[in-house]
């Protein structure tokens, strides 16, 4: 894809010329590992962004996933005080961070407005993010060829004014389309592979489903299928949970079917704040 080979050419330059510079835009990189994610909802843990930084690099987390906005948000960057300080805590434990918003297609001008605030956005430090992201699963449209058409040209948008700084698609997984098939029929997997550097499938079992074998087949058809759809090449960071509605079963489930696919390069459970200290010990065997 355009923005992986540019990405790949730019690493390789710096790094023959000394060194590899935070941000320089290594995709393969930012998705990797261990992961975790805070939303719009966790304004607590920006209260000592410097002790949240330290709690999260002390589990091992190499990418945190922040939410900086919804479509339904108020402003089109929560909370950028809090947020700022928490990247440069994070940077300065060698964590990496990934901007997410949640479009909602129907008002294309606030997404794209929205959308380039998580680019143009710099912390009390200076620093931008190191990859951004677009949750891709709001069905307010009905219409699934109008919200499709919406969603590319939001995509589009993105590939085009991220330059250097990796992108990815956080989508639905491939087995829930199976399951329900009106949610979006004809989903553009294919349209997207030139536009991301990385696939985040949202794998998420905990209420839905019980026990271990339940959980195994969901995430490991899940990744399968999504394989399957996007090809050998761009990365993929499995995201499970909701963290607290796992059991230890539905947990060892999770990191199995993880292993088991080996394709994944990395993999998290939403969220940060429901993520108990048996949940982390549960995902460290990923590492």
């Amino acid at each position: 894809m355009r923005r992986f080979v540019l990405v790949a050419v730019v690493v390789a330059l710096t790094a023959a010329a000394g060194g590899a510079a935070r941000g320089a835009g290594d995709p393969a990189g930012t998705f990797t590992g261990l992961g975790t994610w805070i939303d719009v909802y966790d304004g607590a843990l920006y209260k000592n962004p410097d002790a949240t930084a330290a709690r999260i690099a002390a589990r091992g987390v190499h990418t945190v996933y922040v939410e900086t906005a919804n479509d339904r948000s108020t402003v089109d960057f929560v909370n950028p005080t809090g947020i700022g300080l928490l990247l440069d805590a994070l940077h300065a434990q060698g964590v990496q961070v990934v901007a997410w918003y949640l479009p909602g297609f129907v008002k294309p001008p606030l997404d794209l407005r929205r959308t380039r605030a998580m680019l143009s956005f710099r912390s009390p430090g200076g620093a931008g993010f190191d990859a951004v992201a677009l949750d891709i699963e709001s069905l307010s449209i009905k219409s699934v060829g109008l919200r499709t058409q919406r969603m590319l040209a939001l995509a589009r948008r993105l590939d085009a004014e991220a330059g250097a700084v990796p992108v990815a698609a956080i989508t639905y997984p491939a087995r829930a389309f199976e399951r329900h098939l009106s949610w979006w029929p004809g989903f553009p997997w294919v349209d997207l592979v030139p536009l991301v550097d990385a696939f985040v499938p949202m794998t998420y079992t905990g209420g839905g489903f019980k026990g271990y074998d339940a959980t195994y087949g969901y995430v490991a058809r899940s990744l399968r299928l999504l394989r399957a759809a996007v090809g050998p090449d761009v990365p993929v960071h499995a995201a499970g949970g909701v963290a607290n509605r796992m059991t230890a079963d539905e947990l060892k489930a999770f990191t199995d079917a993880v292993t088991d696919d080996g394709t994944v390069s990395g993999w998290s459970l939403y969220d940060y704040a429901t993520t108990s200290p048996k949940a982390w010990t549960a995902i460290a065997v990923l590492g």
